[in-house]
């Protein structure tokens, strides 16, 4: 069970559910007015945690760098909406044991208010993390600063990283063609040629046997078409790279903190 020792050690951790499951960060321990032991915690619930929500302390634990409740975060995040203003009423108190089934917690306790530790100008003023003077319009979340607190916001920055974006590679490869040429081929052929016997020619004619069988013999000869190939240079080829320039547009999501007044009247603070 936690006790006055916790208190300072609960500030600011995050707070997870009997699931595992996170619920959102601590932010204002509610402790019993007379004992001073802590018995609620808010918790920052909901979208950039701007709710908060009451959790018990009674069967919480510390383990590391969590705060584990024996609630799941559904549970937790529909409690009952309370003002948190630094001290619960009786009324709220009994709202808040009924909703987290523990009206017996109640019967057992006194109808008193529970505050966080400075809410009383007669009782020594703490916060989550250690002592610090009150005063008006100082920090009620964490250490005192000023009387001021810092808005901020993220503001978009955008430039270019060069990366790897593919590469290229140069290849030859051999492919076949047909390739068609007329080219003028000569070839002999026979051809039969008579004279007539003259006087010139008749001694050669009258020369041989006068009857006779005679055989004469002449070769032919033909051009055939020849191919070969060569190999001859055509051109040379290198890869390069080029640069261009186009425009993108992107986006994305800043936050920016915004500063709202929660004014409370009555007589309560």
């Amino acid at each position: 069970m936690l006790n006055q020792n916790d208190i300072e050690t609960i500030a600011e951790r995050d707070v997870y559910d009997s699931d595992g499951a996170k619920i959102g960060a601590a932010r204002q321990v509610y402790v019993d007015d007379e004992t001073g032991e802590p018995e609620w915690v808010t918790v920052r619930t909901g979208l950039f945690g701007l709710n908060e929500s009451f959790v018990p302390l009674a069967d919480a634990t510390v383990s590391e760098d969590r705060l584990v409740v024996p609630f799941t975060k559904s549970h937790v995040k529909d409690a009952p909406n309370l003002s948190e203003d630094g001290h619960l009423t009786p009324e709220q108190e009994r709202e808040l044991y009924d909703y987290y089934g523990r009206s017996g917690d109640w019967d057992r306790r006194r109808d008193d208010s529970f505050r966080t530790p400075g809410s009383d100008g007669d009782q020594r003023d703490h916060d989550l993390r250690g002592e610090r003077s009150t005063r008006p319009g100082g920090d009620t979340s964490g250490p005192t600063t000023d009387d001021a607190m810092t808005v901020s916001e993220e503001q978009l920055h955008v430039g270019t990283e060069r990366r790897e974006s593919g590469r290229a590679r140069l290849r030859k490869y051999v492919v076949t063609e047909n390739v068609t040429k007329t080219v003028p081929v000569q070839r002999e052929e026979v051809r039969v040629e008579r004279e007539p016997i003259t006087d010139p020619n008749a001694h050669a004619a009258t020369s041989g046997p006068s009857i006779s069988e005679e055989e004469q013999e002449v070769v032919l000869h033909e051009e055939r078409p020849v191919v070969e190939t060569d190999t001859v240079p055509v051109e040379r080829v290198r890869l390069g790279t080029e640069t261009t320039t186009h425009q993108e547009t992107v986006s994305d999501e800043v936050r920016k903190e915004r500063v709202q007044v929660d004014e409370a009247r009555g007589d309560h603070r």
